[in-house]
């Protein structure tokens, strides 16, 4: 029987994968030097201030994430071509990820330029390999999107009172919110464990990727009857 939706755009599994992209943005923000891991606006509105002012240092500084990011995606994209039978595609990139971020956490400070290009490296995998959530268009790595599309859906359920609206809007909310959270526990690790926090990220990660095992439709309806 065909699912209704893929394993992968579960809400649980939505949920820890945008706890990790609130982690990482902190622990990119917070212990790599003020540098964004997801929300490349950001860096790229860095790298233009700083090389309007002549500071090549840091305009490597920030477009080198950004590179790194793209990267991402266009590993995420080989990923799924060339995917076998084993494992899902989205099982090998959120792996992948998770074995990146520890990767990093052996990266000292001094080497904060590389820890960053691979930390928004495993980012573009990920805002790549998971795009929706009960097959709507959900980041679980940045929050403008889901700020907009919430929004525009409260909206419509005020302007039309149907209920779906407001479950939708409350589900882009939703991520958001453990987004948030995500950035709340990353910059709790890195006050306790400094460049070894993102290990917990990669925990999160490892977490999804059993997940990924698991059929929660399936599930679901077992409990039902």
């Amino acid at each position: 029987m065909k699912h209704k939706f893929q394993i992968s755009e579960s809400i649980r599994l939505g949920a820890i994968l945008a706890l990790s992209g609130g982690f990482m943005d902190a622990y990119s923000y917070m212990e790599r030097g003020e540098v964004f891991a997801n929300a490349q606006t950001g860096n790229m509105l860095l790298f233009g201030v700083h090389l309007s002012q002549g500071d090549f240092q840091n305009t490597l500084k920030y477009l080198f994430p950004v590179l790194a990011f793209a990267l991402g995606i266009a590993l995420a994209e080989v990923v799924r071509a060339k995917a076998g039978n084993l494992l899902h595609w989205r099982q090998i990139s959120v792996l992948a990820e998770a074995l990146i971020l520890i990767a990093v956490s052996f990266f000292p400070t001094a080497l904060n330029l590389p820890a960053n290009a691979l930390t928004s490296f495993a980012c573009g995998i990920q805002v790549e390999s998971f795009r929706k959530i009960h097959g709507k268009g959900i980041a679980t790595t940045m929050c403008i999107g889901n700020l907009r599309s919430g929004t525009e859906n409260l909206h419509h359920y005020f302007h039309t009172k149907e209920r779906h609206f407001l479950d939708t809007s409350l589900l882009y909310y939703g991520i958001i919110a453990c987004f948030i959270v995500g950035a709340v526990i990353g910059n709790a690790a890195v006050q306790l464990f400094q460049i070894k926090a993102i290990l917990g990220c990669s925990f999160l990660l490892l977490i999804s990727f059993f997940m990924m095992f698991i059929d929660w439709e399936k599930k679901e309806k077992e409990l039902a009857l």
